[in-house]
């Protein structure tokens, strides 16, 4: 509903004798950066029609939203959403930030499920061609402290969570409903996280660019993934339900705002 909660029961009707699936993830800014079904890629392709990922059910994640009953997107492997045409997203080494919620108990350890930035073409093109939220407990190439998951960076061939993957400076989160937060910058950039349901953002790492080649400056191309790495990497599972996109590096101020109005909202099970 304009300037409100979605109208799920308008969706409940309509797919009441029947399965519905994702088909489009509607973008509310204005821009048209509407995500649909990802096409294959480097890593992978999908089960879908023409190799294309499969869409998600439209009934999978049911949640309340101030009370209200309103759906996530729910990603298991081979499904993912893309838009390799999207409007007004940073590139190169512009700045930007982003941030998502998710559900924090639906994760694994495969490549990638991730929110944000990313190659054009749906190839690895090397280091430093993406910035987007990375979710889950992939250990392959970077880790956060404990066992996870974790919220950490996908810069393209490395999941960060600080300086460099050994760095380990993200704390394994176990909220039910998760709020994540990727920002960068030339030759800087942070990760946050805090509980959706209540309390602040937490700053695990606000720093300069990895060490290792490539990261500094960026090359970012400015395509949006959702559940899927850079190059159609589909192994992934993770729940999604909002996000967000800007050109600019936000400050914690902003981020704390959005954060009051994320736990206002009241996200229950």
């Amino acid at each position: 509903m304009a300037g409100g909660v979605a109208h799920s029961a308008v969706q409940d009707a309509f797919c009441a004798s029947t399965s519905c699936v994702i088909s489009v993830v509607y973008d509310q800014s204005g821009r048209g950066n509407d995500l649909t079904p990802a096409p294959p890629g480097g890593a992978a392709s999908g089960a879908g029609s023409n190799g294309f990922d499969l869409p998600a059910d439209a009934a999978a994640a049911p949640v309340t939203l101030d009370g209200r009953k309103v759906y996530g997107v729910f990603i298991a492997p081979g499904m993912g959403y893309r838009n390799d045409n999207a409007n007004g997203i940073a590139t190169a080494d512009e700045a930007e930030g982003m941030y998502a919620i998710f559900d924090g108990t639906h994760y694994n350890d495969r490549c990638c499920f991730d929110y944000g930035n990313a190659e054009t073409n749906n190839d690895d093109n090397g280091n430093g061609h993406m910035e987007a939220i990375y979710f889950g407990n992939n250990t392959a190439s970077g880790t956060g402290l404990g066992d996870g998951p974790w919220i950490m960076a996908d810069l393209e061939n490395g999941l960060f969570s600080g300086r460099n993957p050994a760095e380990n400076a993200v704390e394994s989160v176990g909220f039910r409903f998760v709020t994540a937060v990727v920002k960068g910058m030339p030759n800087r950039w942070a990760v946050r996280g805090g509980d959706a349901q209540g309390g602040g953002l937490k700053t695990y790492y606000s720093g300069v660019r990895p060490d290792k080649g490539g990261y500094n400056p960026m090359s970012k191309e400015g395509a949006i993934v959702l559940g899927i790495g850079g190059d159609n990497s589909n192994g992934a599972q993770g729940t999604f339900y909002e996000g967000c996109m800007t050109r600019g590096y936000p400050t914690d101020r902003t981020e704390n705002r959005v954060q009051g109005e994320i736990v206002g909202a009241r996200y229950a099970a």
